[in-house]
């Protein structure tokens, strides 16, 4: 598309060149895309411009400066609120796909993945765009929900590509910076909401406001909500104006736990679910609600349940012994993986590496201490993400909710604190590391390192 045609109906401009791209990150720009450079929480984009350009930028959008450089530059004051229209001018087809949307504080991501495995199941194409990453596009997503100039650039994609259905993790954040409008979502699930976030949102209520934003009759023609958490009445009353329906655990007639998941009652089917955690119950039945409201029967749907698999890092079992990875970094979904590791494995004693991420909400940390002092028997503090803040500044913040009489040890380096843990293990424990779980990097400092718990974990088994 020519920068005039992109740009008419934001701004003027006397040149011509052919734009096949927009990217707001110069490490995954193409050759041939528009650079984005917005003003960032930290840096202006325009740091970025020459490492765009030696990747093949055809030009710079620069928001509130005026650049030169080696390829055309255009300066758009408030550039950042034009971003839904240059995303709608350029890829034109990424509306006319069917998209389901999932937000809540946990449970995104596996929601998202077993609506996408229910449907491959039925053979219907489909696509997920969150943590894990965006297929064909980018395996290393750093935002649970990307910038809405690569959301809008892969459903473009999923048109060609014949993808009949995208399922998107919404994050808060996403929500509130506008990273999906333009976009109109089939469905709209809400799973839960628990304390996260609270260094960028402040209060509980604002978070709760923020993850509301999808239930707008604009936005979701249709809202499917947990009726067993406890804000699902806020979230019944703001979809009011669209159509609703709700998911609960008790919507099984039966369930009993095994090692290998529960055995489970569904209308008058039975049924092994192969996953653990009565979280992951939960999960289930909010795909399974939401592929039922597609138009399927029991008959075709339920069966398919049993089928279901967790995704990379979501309670994921390691094989030889009881060793599990999970992505746990709130005090919900830490206390929701010790239970389900106490409930399917009531003989065993529970062993716990962690540790909590710098530069976030640092109130979760000695909840989180008290969590797993309270409900692990042995407990390996260690290095999370520690980003910018000194990691033994939040090894003490974790330690504050741990009790003395407790056998817990600090091991700083995340790799010697899991080696150490799996080559101890005993015959009669369970080993749960968490935080990372899928994640492949490891942020200290500056410095974003090659790292990952799965890996360092079957390494020490060897």
């Amino acid at each position: 598309m020519d920068i005039k045609l992109l740009l008419s109906s934001i701004q003027n401009t006397s040149l011509s060149f052919d734009v096949t791209g927009l990217s707001l990150n110069s490490s995954t720009l193409k050759k041939g895309d528009l650079f984005v450079a917005l003003q960032g929480e930290q840096k202006h984009g325009s740091e970025f411009i020459n490492h765009a350009i030696d990747n093949g930028c055809i030009g710079v959008l620069v928001d509130g400066k005026d650049i030169e450089c080696s390829v055309p530059s255009i300066r758009i004051d408030n550039l950042r609120s034009y971003l839904p229209k240059l995303a709608q001018n350029l890829y034109p087809e990424a509306k006319n796909i069917k998209l389901i949307a999932v937000t809540g504080t946990n449970g995104k991501t596996s929601v998202s993945h077993f609506i996408s495995q229910l449907l491959n199941a039925l053979n219907i194409k489909n696509e997920v765009i969150g943590t894990l990453g965006l297929s064909h596009i980018d395996k290393k997503t750093i935002n649970t929900t990307p910038d809405i100039c690569t959301i809008y650039s892969a459903l473009q994609d999923y048109i060609d590509q014949g993808v009949e259905i995208a399922i998107i993790e919404a994050s808060s954040h996403a929500l509130i910076q506008g990273r999906l409008e333009g976009l109109s979502f089939i469905q709209g699930i809400f799973t839960n909401l628990t304390q996260d976030h609270l260094d960028y949102h402040k209060t509980m209520k604002n978070y709760q406001e923020a993850k509301g934003k999808l239930f707008n009759k604009s936005f979701t023609k249709k809202a499917i909500i947990n009726r067993d958490d406890e804000n699902h009445s806020y979230f019944l009353d703001i979809s009011s104006a669209i159509e609703t329906e709700t998911f609960s655990v008790d919507d099984l007639s039966y369930f009993k736990s095994n090692e290998n998941g529960f055995i489970c009652q569904l209308n008058s089917f039975v049924f092994e679910l192969p996953l653990i955690g009565s979280f992951n119950l939960s999960n289930a039945m909010a795909a399974y609600k939401s592929v039922k409201s597609l138009g399927y029967d029991d008959d075709t749907l339920i069966p398919k349940l049993a089928e279901l698999s967790p995704p990379p890092g979501r309670m994921q079992k390691l094989a030889k012994k009881n060793i599990w990875i999970d992505y746990a970094h709130t005090p919900d979904a830490l206390l929701n993986a010790l239970i389900t590791l106490q409930d399917h494995y009531p003989d065993y004693r529970i062993r716990l590496v962690f540790g909590c991420g710098g530069d976030r909400d640092k109130t979760k940390r000695q909840i989180m201490g008290k969590i797993a002092s309270e409900n692990a028997h042995s407990i390996v503090i260690t290095n999370d993400n520690p980003r910018s803040e000194e990691p033994g500044k939040i090894i003490d913040d974790i330690l504050a909710g741990i009790k003395v009489e407790n056998d817990f040890q600090v091991i700083l380096d995340r790799k010697k604190a899991i080696i150490s843990a799996v080559t101890t293990l005993d015959e009669n424990e369970v080993l749960l590391i968490a935080g990372k779980g899928h994640e492949t990097t490891q942020t200290i400092g500056s410095q974003i390192l090659p790292f990952s718990d799965i890996e360092v974990a079957l390494n020490a088994l060897i």
